[in-house]
């Protein structure tokens, strides 16, 4: 029952859902104004994917994630799902692991579109 978005009130839900969403954009807008600094990729690719790990987060809190991850993985959407967990993966291997700043931006703008097409597939036609 603790995985259930109905153990929340519904006002509880919304506040997490629109703390986490202003958190994610936070990130965003963060990185990329660290961007600009002299080891700001990495900062950059950091705050960009904790950006968009947290906009998902924020909905596990108005359909609770159990919910969230049958939906994610639903075979419509299944592989819009992989490609974006993949880019959020990939992004960071490639800051940290492999040091490589040009494929960790490319990462970043493929996370951006598999973000756009994820979101994109739970509006109907819109895929």
């Amino acid at each position: 029952k603790v995985l259930d978005a109905s153990t929340l009130s519904f006002g509880t839900r919304v506040r997490w859902f629109g703390i986490c969403f202003v958190a994610g954009i936070l990130c965003s807008f963060l990185g990329t104004a660290l961007l600009w600094l002299p080891k700001g990729i990495k900062l950059f690719a950091v705050f960009y994917t904790l950006g968009n790990i947290a906009a998902l987060a924020s909905t596990c809190f108005l359909m609770g994630p159990l919910k969230q991850l049958k939906a994610m993985f639903d075979p419509k959407r299944l592989v819009a799902t992989i490609v974006m967990l993949l880019c959020l993966i990939l992004t960071l291997c490639a800051v940290f692991w492999w040091n490589k700043k040009g494929l960790a931006m490319l990462f970043c703008i493929l996370q951006f579109l598999a973000m756009t097409w994820y979101s994109l597939s739970y509006i109907p036609f819109a895929r």
